[in-house]
Formats: structure tokens, sequence, C-alpha cells
């Protein structure tokens, strides 16, 4: 892949794994689209970074939000790379509670259509968009690289909506590069740990000493450049396919 020639839609482009990704892949030469709900985090990091990037302001459920990122990396390039970093967590919450209170069912819907929902949403979009690229000597016309966790591998007690909705997009890996071989398009999935992004590391001592405490080695929390390097090498390497990749220093969650 020609990565000057082309571009990339980073969704949730303006917080901690999106905004690494955004970084390094303009550093290769890549136009990127800064794809957030937050506009203004947004457009700060497309000035700072200057004219290779654009900032779109949107949801990754809504269609003409997609469509509009797809419009802006298209004036970029040849949209050849999205990574899907967009979504979240939400506060810890059992199946039924302490005090026997069922979760909240809305809360789990939520925390699916922001993960799953919304990668999935960009994924179709983006790969019907490549779909039109002229392939490269493999027949490539483009990769798709998806964030799960390792909460989707072996949540925690409390992560069941997260846990869901991270496994959800580790399960759509290999059937979605299955869907889209014909097309030359490549899909892959990082399964990032414990990752010391802003928010992670604006947690409690008590929460990031009990994190680390499970991480064998390095034993630190990873660095948003070590996710971004990741995505770059899914990116270079034509025959990596259908794989989820943990990106997690040998740690394991404990139960809770």
């Amino acid at each position: 892949m020609n990565l000057t020639a082309a571009s990339a839609i980073v969704t949730g482009g303006a917080g901690g794994l999106g905004a690494a990704t955004v970084r390094h892949l303009v550093g290769l030469g890549v136009g990127v689209v800064i794809f957030d709900l937050d506009g203004e985090r947004a457009k700060s990091l497309a000035a700072e970074l200057g004219p290779t990037t654009t900032a779109v302001s949107g949801d990754v459920t809504v269609d003409a939000d997609v469509a509009s990122a797809i419009d802006a990396a298209r004036e970029l390039g040849t949209l050849s790379i999205v990574a899907n970093v967009a979504g979240g967590g939400t506060r810890p919450a059992r199946t039924v509670g302490r005090d026997g209170a069922p979760h909240d069912l809305a809360t789990f819907v939520g925390t699916l259509a922001k993960n799953t929902v919304g990668t999935f949403n960009v994924t179709r979009l983006a790969a019907a968009a490549m779909a039109a690229n002229t392939p490269d000597e493999d027949g490539q016309r483009g990769v798709v690289v998806n964030t799960g966790s390792l909460a989707g591998l072996e949540g925690q007690a409390g992560q069941v909506a997260y846990a869901a909705a991270k496994a959800a997009i580790l399960g759509m890996t290999l059937p979605l590069a299955r869907d889209l071989a014909p097309l030359g398009i490549r899909v892959c999935g990082i399964a990032p740990g414990t990752i010391g992004t802003d928010l992670m590391l604006s947690a409690s001592q008590q929460l990031k000493d009990k994190l680390v405490a499970t991480i064998v080695f390095p034993h630190r929390m990873g660095r948003p450049a070590e996710f971004a390097l990741l995505v770059e090498a899914i990116i270079r390497n034509p025959y990596l396919n259908g794989e989820n990749i943990r990106l997690d220093a040998a740690q394991r969650f404990p139960a809770k």
C-alpha cells in the first residue's frame, strides 16, 4: 500500500488511543480524518497537525455523519485505511447488583451501540467506498483495524456490558475478513490490555496499582503510541488478515 497516497479515517480520533493513531499515521504520510463526537477536540488536533488532517464531528452510528467522514477522506487521498477506535465503557454494574436490582437495560444497549454497532456501521460504509479503489499487486484495496479489549476476552465482574460489546467486535473480525476478501479488504482486531491513556492515568492510584499488578512484562501500562505501532504493523503486513491481536504484555484480568 502506498501510504503517501492513502487516506484514513480514525474514529474516536480525538481520544487517547485514537489521537495516538492519528499522529502516527500522519507521521507516515497518510492523510487522516479525525472523526469524533467531540468536534472541538478533533478540530484542535487537526489544527496542530496541519493540512493533511481534517476534523469531522459526528456519531459513528449515524450514516450521514459517516458519509461526511468518507467524503472528507477522499479529499485527502485514496481512502484505504479505517481504524475504528471510537467506543468506551460505562460505570461497573453487575447483572444483578448487591442491592438486588437488575442491570439497567438501556445502559447495556447503549454500550453495544457506541462500540459494536458503531464499529460495524463505519466498517460497512467505508468498505463499500474502498471497493472502488484500484487494487495493488495482491489485489488489496484497503484495511480495517477494529478495537476490541482484553475485557472482550476475559471480562471482569461488573464489566458485562463492556465485555459483551468488545467481544462482539472481536467476534466480527473473521467473518468481516471473509465477507470483504472478494473486495480485497483486510480486517484485523486489536485487543488492548491496560493502556495509559489520559483517562486511565487519571484513575485512583489504588486502581492503577491493581491493574499494573497483573501485567507480566514490561511491568507497566501500555503506551498509546504502542497501540499506534500495532495499527501500522497491520496496515503494512498484507498477510495479516482475520486476526485478533492481544496488546497486553501478557496481562490476564482477574475475576474481579
